[in-house]
């Protein structure tokens, strides 16, 4: 019986659960994230493959995170706070992007501080998030997606398992202009079988 349907997707994110990694604390973002939020999200060299705009003020972030609290309580948004354990800060986010219940598959995203990257914590993350779909909603496929130019995010692709689908060349009308989108994605078979040959190396 297929698990994925909008009622077992809000159930979950209406109580969205924690996750807990070696290095990171995956959970529900919230009120005391914002400071640290707008740390990252102001700066042009994070939101420059993102489809939105660097936050103006620390003032929007907490407007934002407000706005994702209403959407939480109705299972409405399917992102993790992504938290560096070591020093608990807030680093950034990773999660589900969309569902496609016809398919059994869904998207992910991320975004990291840029203090945290090249350190492999981005794959942690979603790795993680990867499980999740996986064992949660027992998805068949999950894709991601990422702008033409953006080499890191296509790294961390790879390292997932992940494999070229298709390119989508200026398709997607990004900050006022046509943009090529590339895509790559997993089945739940070739994840689970790539995380089996990691352990045993």
């Amino acid at each position: 019986m297929q698990i994925l349907n909008d009622r077992k997707i809000k159930e979950v994110f209406s109580n969205i659960p924690q996750i807990d990694t070696e290095r990171l604390i995956l959970r529900k973002i919230d009120p005391r994230d914002a400071a640290d939020m707008y740390e990252y999200s102001c700066r042009s060299d994070v939101t420059e493959y993102l489809t939105w705009n660097p936050h103006k003020s620390e003032k929007e972030t907490e407007r934002y995170i407000k706005l994702l609290g209403k959407k939480y309580d109705k299972g409405a948004f399917w992102d993790f706070g992504v938290e560096y354990r070591k020093d608990a800060k807030f680093i950034g986010t990773c999660g589900f992007t969309s569902f496609d219940q016809d398919q059994n598959s869904a998207e992910i995203g991320y975004v990291l501080a840029p203090e945290y990257w090249g350190r492999g914590i981005a794959v942690e993350a979603c790795c993680a998030v990867l499980k999740f779909g996986f064992a949660v909603f027992d998805l068949d496929r999950i894709c991601a997606r990422y702008i033409d130019g953006n080499n890191s995010s296509k790294r961390v692709m790879e390292k997932l398992g992940m494999s070229y689908v298709t390119t989508y060349k200026n398709s997607y009308y990004i900050k006022n202009e046509y943009k090529t989108v590339i895509e790559y994605a997993v089945t739940k078979k070739e994840f689970f079988a790539a995380q089996a040959l990691t352990k045993k190396d």
